[in-house]
């Protein structure tokens, strides 16, 4: 019994002694920033940095990020050319923690998040993500996140909002994000997914509902729609990018 209590000490202890890393990149989000910090807040003392990577803005982004980190010995800016998955890529292979967390600046943690990576950490999984929830609690998007949940437990792939995390020797093995200007997430999911199922943590982030607000619920589903499909069908990101961001 002694040696068994012994063995389960150490289990916590190396649970507890891994290291995680936070990796957000970030691109004129004066807006969102506020709401963020205040997220992050109670989670700094557990996680080993917060990594902010900023791709040029041109707001007062930079400003806000870098009077947060001056409260903080764990915070760092880092600057790179703009590009989510080129941002992603230089914070992730930076980071020197154990697990790396890929959070969007308009997404927040549960408040649970450590613990649930705790568990993660002891499973054979080498990948996860969250579920997902909308700011806007009406009905019309809590049946879009709970279809986001459904077919995400089912593919197995991910989005960002869903905040991806994997082991950084995981994420370093595969290459990290490939450089394209959209579905990046997707992509990585694929190659992920090759080495394992996804670890789905069911308390969710909660996302900005932003988009599907000033774009129109049916006009956004169907625009998701059409550009995964497109993209499964061989389209090339750099093609489908600007009717994303309706350029």
């Amino acid at each position: 019994m002694v040696a068994l209590r012994v063995r389960e000490v150490a289990v916590v202890e190396h649970l507890r002694n891994k290291l995680v890393s936070i990796v957000i990149p970030v691109f004129n989000e004066s807006e969102s920033l506020n709401s963020l910090f205040v997220s992050l807040r109670p989670l700094l003392n557990d996680v080993h940095e917060l990594i902010f990577v900023d791709g040029g803005s041109a707001d007062d982004t930079c400003e806000q990020i870098t009077a947060f980190l001056l409260k903080y010995g764990n915070v760092q800016l880092l600057f790179c050319e703009k590009g989510r998955a080129n941002q992603m890529n230089v914070g992730g292979f930076e980071a020197e923690g154990d697990i790396l967390i890929f959070l969007h600046a308009d997404t927040a943690l549960p408040a649970e998040a450590l613990d649930h990576l705790k568990a993660f950490s002891s499973s054979v999984l080498k990948w996860g993500r969250f579920d997902v929830s909308f700011n806007n609690n009406t009905w019309p998007f809590r049946m879009i996140s709970w279809f986001i949940n459904h077919r995400s437990r089912l593919s197995g792939i991910s989005t960002g909002d869903q905040a991806i995390f994997v082991s950084k020797k995981i994420f370093e093995e595969v290459g990290g994000y490939a450089n394209q200007p959209l579905m990046e997430d997707v992509e990585l999911s694929k190659r992920l997914k090759g080495l394992s199922a996804p670890f789905c943590i069911s308390d969710p982030v909660i996302t900005s509902a932003r988009k599907w607000e000033q774009g129109g619920i049916l006009k956004t589903i169907f625009l998701m729609w059409r550009l995964r499909a497109s993209y499964a069908l061989g389209a090339k990101p750099a093609d489908l990018v600007g009717q994303y961001y309706k350029k």
